[in-house]
């Protein structure tokens, strides 16, 4: 059977893996003859991202990348971390925020801060964003942004279930343009992924039992499509 033709998705996945191996070579090896052909895979990987609709100039995107590139442990290029939080209240809602930078709807999440514990991130991100205070109940689902299609970055984003405790909803005023509470038939719009995370968060706040979500392995991840 024959196979379509890549996706924007595939291609910025495979731009992104070759960019990691090839800076994280860049990290590991002295060898001048070595860094010069990781420098070729970088120029390689920005091609093939300005051909996914990357606005940058290839030569720039390069010039960015080897910016980041680190010595040792601290050059091996892995996937940013981001944590969310599903929170409920007592009447079954879920509490969202609109983004300010881009104006759409999703529950608090954000980058994971040196000195915290994911569950901590959850529960630091709540307050900050939403003024809500929350306790974390367990995680639900563990995301590979790439894979799902929601980013253009290489991240993990672990998302937790947290219950409503106490606090008055105040919008950051930086990050955050609209906060509040929605019923699962009154969801603001536009809403980012709610067919990705929708059922999960809801049954969650309804107290159903489900196993956590995680990308499940595929057997030719680099020629099978995301799921």
């Amino acid at each position: 059977m024959d196979r379509p033709p890549p996706s924007e998705v595939d291609l910025v996945r495979w731009s992104e893996a070759l960019a990691g191996i090839a800076r994280t070579g860049l990290g590991f090896t002295d060898s001048i003859y070595e860094r010069e052909r990781f420098e070729e895979v970088l120029a390689v990987a920005a091609d093939i991202q300005h051909a996914a609709g990357n606005p940058f100039d290839p030569s720039q995107l390069v010039v960015e990348w080897m910016k980041h590139v680190g010595a040792g442990v601290p050059g091996y290029v892995t996937p940013k971390i981001a944590v969310g939080a599903v929170v409920g209240d007592d009447e079954g809602r879920i509490l969202l925020v609109q983004r300010a930078d881009s104006g759409v709807w999703l529950y608090p999440t954000g980058w994971a801060d040196i000195g915290y514990s994911p569950a901590e991130v959850a529960r630091k991100e709540v307050h900050e964003e939403t003024g809500i205070e929350c306790e974390v109940e367990r995680l639900i689902a563990c995301f590979d942004g790439m894979r799902q299609g929601f980013s253009r970055i290489p991240l993990y984003s672990l998302v937790f279930h947290c219950r409503a405790t106490g606090g008055e909803l105040e919008a950051h005023p930086l990050e955050c343009a609209d906060v509040g509470w929605f019923a699962r038939d009154a969801m603001p719009m536009p809403l980012a992924g709610h067919d990705r995370w929708g059922a999960m968060a809801f049954a969650a706040i309804d107290g159903v039992e489900t196993d956590t979500f995680f990308d499940r392995p595929r057997d030719q991840p680099w020629q099978g499509p995301p799921d």
